[in-house]
């Protein structure tokens, strides 16, 4: 896996890449601290062996310029990674994203045209509804302490064990604290104060017309998700045109990490299947 810097329209974006074939591009989730890294560690390897994987930091996260826009950030950060993927030169991949990058990735591919030259795509965790519970305040809520990422780990997984693995609390916590991560993750809560007072938009009505999605689509959800509505995956499959849903049992919000393995299996069959062939 190798860690590279591409400028993009003047914007350093750090990204991951490894293996060789067909191009994979993966997005990953938007809490405090949120990278390539995190989101895709324990996917990279089973990916590698068969597609060439390319896994950006989004626009304010990871190793990427710590720049944000106040206007409007979601519409900011699609067309950021638009231009990524074609400085990259990918003319045509399967998009996978988890959490925020399944949601954002859901809105681009429902756009008119769509906004990034996907064959298929995978929403793990991504799209729907997204309540404002205290699952999500543990989230917004977070304080930049160790504590404070346990808190999170609690939201985003069913296993409690990823919140007492302390290595994994620290590499966490320590990917939080990169200069610039924090304020731009906390920005987008920020709001004028002659405003409603909203979070962002969590508890808001989505918008996304998934009816437009045009391409083979998997979704892959957590059974035990804490961050979403119970059956909000099988409403969305019914709404996306070439949709496949999978829920796993005894898993929350990143079915690309607490159940890796069946993850990675589930997304190559899926991959293989619909035209992103390896030989």
């Amino acid at each position: 896996m190798r860690s590279s810097i591409v400028s993009v329209d003047g914007i350093a974006t750090h990204y991951l890449e490894a293996g060789d074939g067909p191009a994979v591009v993966l997005l990953h989730s938007g809490e405090f601290g949120g990278c390539a890294e995190l989101s895709w560690e324990f996917n990279f390897d089973a990916l590698a062996r068969q597609f060439r994987v390319i896994a950006p930091d989004w626009l304010g996260f990871g190793r990427t310029d710590k720049l944000h826009d106040f206007e409007n950030f979601p519409k900011r950060m699609l067309a950021h990674i638009r231009r990524f993927v074609e400085v990259m030169c990918i003319e045509e991949a399967c998009f996978i994203g988890n959490s925020m990058g399944g949601s954002y990735l859901a809105r681009a591919m429902a756009s008119a045209p769509p906004m990034f030259p996907a064959r298929a795509i995978v929403l793990a965790s991504g799209g729907g509804f997204t309540p404002f519970n205290d699952a999500r305040r543990m989230l917004l809520e977070y304080d930049c302490t160790r504590e404070g990422v346990k808190r999170m780990l609690h939201a985003l997984f069913h296993d409690p064990k990823w919140a007492a693995d302390e290595t994994y609390v620290d590499r966490r916590h320590a990917l939080s604290l990169i200069p610039g991560a924090w304020e731009c993750a906390a920005a987008a809560r920020l709001k004028r104060p002659d405003l409603e007072r909203k979070a962002e938009s969590f508890g808001q009505p989505d918008s996304t017309q998934y009816e437009l999605i045009s391409v083979p689509t998997l979704i892959v959800a957590g059974a035990n998700d804490k961050l979403r509505m119970p059956g909000y995956a099988v409403e969305l499959a019914n709404r996306i045109p070439k949709a496949e849903l999978h829920v796993f049992e005894d898993c929350g919000h990143c079915p690309n990490i607490e159940q890796a393995d069946r993850f990675n299996s589930t997304v190559i069959d899926f991959l293989k299947r619909v035209s992103l062939k390896t030989s």
